[in-house]
């Protein structure tokens, strides 16, 4: 199968259930320089595994090169969409490992936006991390002390699914660089990681928020869930 023949079915998919009616405010709520098709998170999903499932590929390099194809080629924002799904598709779990991590920071540097990061972050990052600790931890902490947001971004939230297997020391290490930064997302990050943790450990949760110097918004998201004492 040619990279070329699947970036094709991609594209025809997604226009078969576009509402092009949504694309404009769609566009407007991601404010995305990116037009979009229309194509809604449910059919999106639905149409792509459909997709991908046709049209599989063989090898991990062969993977590789098609997400980036379909993420560099990409002229509706629900394409790069299409190829991060791809990179999470079921058939090719095996190839989760460190080769993969090129195509990952690609994606969130050129990406740069939390739609794209996010998923990336918690469930391609997050999975390298688990699975290879040793050569992740130490990459995690350069881009958490690092000048590039969505890989600093990226750090603090690589751990949103480890529950009782969260590092605190790591998750402490990643945060701690962003602690003064002013921007929203940085601050929103740091909330979502810890809010994550405390549905694990809430009195861990508490006793760092009260002895760290943390901003109201990254506060506020963190013991959103946690009752009011």
């Amino acid at each position: 199968m040619s990279v070329e023949i699947l970036q094709k079915a991609v594209r025809m998919a997604l226009t078969d259930v576009a509402d092009p009616a949504k694309a404009p405010v769609m566009q407007a709520y991601m404010k995305s320089s990116m037009p979009f098709l229309g194509v809604q998170a449910a059919p999106r999903r639905a149409a792509l595994k459909r997709v991908f499932a046709d049209y599989p590929v063989d090898v991990a390099s062969a993977w590789r090169e098609a997400a980036l194809t379909l993420w560099r080629g990409a002229e509706y924002r629900e394409e790069r969409y299409a190829a991060i799904e791809l990179t999470g598709f079921r058939l090719y779990r095996a190839f989760q490992t460190l080769d993969a991590l090129p195509m990952y920071e690609e994606m969130i540097v050129t990406g740069a936006w939390w739609d794209y990061v996010d998923e990336l972050a918690v469930h391609r990052v997050g999975g390298l991390l688990a699975a290879f600790p040793d050569t992740m931890r130490p990459l995690m902490l350069r881009w958490a002390r690092g000048t590039d947001l969505w890989k600093r971004r990226t750090a603090i939230l690589s751990q949103n699914r480890f529950k009782s297997a969260t590092d605190t020391g790591l998750l402490y290490a990643c945060i701690e660089p962003s602690l003064s930064d002013n921007d929203f997302f940085a601050r929103k990050a740091i909330g979502w990681a810890l809010r994550e943790y405390a549905k694990t450990n809430p009195g861990e949760v508490v006793r760092y928020v009260d002895h760290t110097r943390i901003s109201g918004l990254s506060r506020r998201e963190a013991l959103k869930n946690l009752p009011v004492t």
